[in-house]
């Protein structure tokens, strides 16, 4: 761990740790240390620069959310200390709606969601970062719909001209992390898995997963086996049918105690022109940043294949593309 404080044992730890030491231990003014100056941090909801910002808005969550927990599931990575290493990070979060804020008046809610997070470290500090909570499950557990909670978002941030614009090309911002990842065998499986998804190949659902595969998706949905698969993957790409597909990163591991997984990053820009996860179709123009990650196992003799998936993107930043475009009535 050249670069890094000699306290964190290996990446995953340093990834873990620095996570509880800002959000749970209050070391929010570690961010300084931690962040760099102009970290580009890019959430589905909107691009934030300069660790002041982020500083911000963490403190903003945490008066709306005081207890919040942030239990890492995973860290799946890529690169070197010494060339800079991006970790995708799994997260189950729990926290208690005890403050007003973004989410409105306090409501005593407990919560529970996940939350992937693409980061670049060097040097001991992270200065590039790709963020998707789960906004789904989270409104829904206070009581909303997901559209609902956009058209009141876009209300109260002053209408579709003046609201926060989400993340699309036209938003994003350039940070100094470039690469695409490792080659990996298991991030191509996954990627190859995925693309045939992507190009209506569903068959591949049948032929790549487990019978007994253990599916997590936004919302807080929890599937098993090749329905489960189906609905979410078939949903989302008939709502966007002739949308570009991309996959920007691509991550495989073998870790000793760990079973073989992988971590993508990829994107949906298009037309919302098909009936499917976003209802009636209304040619908006929309932009999906994604995240999954994938566990590959042999149950039965020696035959790979993919037996847990974790997949998120945040349904209310494409409800708000929506109806920024269309309108909230």
């Amino acid at each position: 761990m050249q670069g890094f404080d000699a306290k964190f044992r290996d990446f995953p730890d340093y990834i873990i740790g620095i996570t509880k030491e800002i959000w749970e231990d209050r070391g929010i003014a570690t961010l300084h240390r931690y962040y760099s100056d102009d970290i580009v941090v890019r959430s589905p909801a909107s691009v934030v620069v300069g660790n002041q910002n982020v500083i911000g808005a963490t403190m903003a969550t945490l008066a709306e959310f005081p207890d919040r927990e942030l239990l890492g599931e995973d860290v799946i990575w890529s690169g070197t200390p010494e060339t800079g290493m991006l970790s995708s990070h799994r997260i189950i979060s729990t926290a208690t709606h005890a403050g007003d804020g973004v989410y409105g008046k306090a409501t005593g809610k407990k919560l529970q969601y996940r939350i992937l997070a693409d980061c670049h470290a060097i040097n001991n500090q992270i200065n590039d970062e790709w963020l998707i909570r789960d906004q789904g499950a989270i409104v829904r557990q206070m009581g909303w719909e997901p559209r609902d909670y956009a058209a009141q978002l876009i209300e109260n941030e002053g209408g579709a001209a003046n609201c926060v614009k989400p993340l699309s090309p036209a938003t994003d911002r350039p940070g100094p992390y470039s690469g695409q990842g490792n080659d990996n065998e298991w991030g191509g499986r996954h990627a190859e898995i995925l693309t045939r998804i992507m190009n209506a190949d569903m068959a591949a659902i049948e032929e790549t997963y487990d019978r007994a595969a253990h599916v997590e998706y936004p919302g807080g949905v929890t599937g098993h086996s090749f329905g489960a698969v189906d609905r979410f993957w078939m949903g989302l790409r008939a709502a966007l049918p002739n949308a570009t597909f991309t996959i920007h990163h691509q991550i495989g591991r073998d870790d000793p105690h760990m079973t073989p997984r992988s971590a993508l990053r990829w994107s949906l820009h298009g037309k919302h022109e098909g009936w499917g996860a976003f209802g009636v179709p209304t040619g908006a123009e929309v932009y999906i940043l994604g995240i999954s990650h994938a566990e590959f196992g042999a149950l039965v003799g020696g035959d790979v294949k993919l037996r847990r998936e974790y997949t998120l993107f945040d349904e209310t930043s494409v409800w708000k593309q929506i109806l920024m475009q269309t309108g909230a009535e």
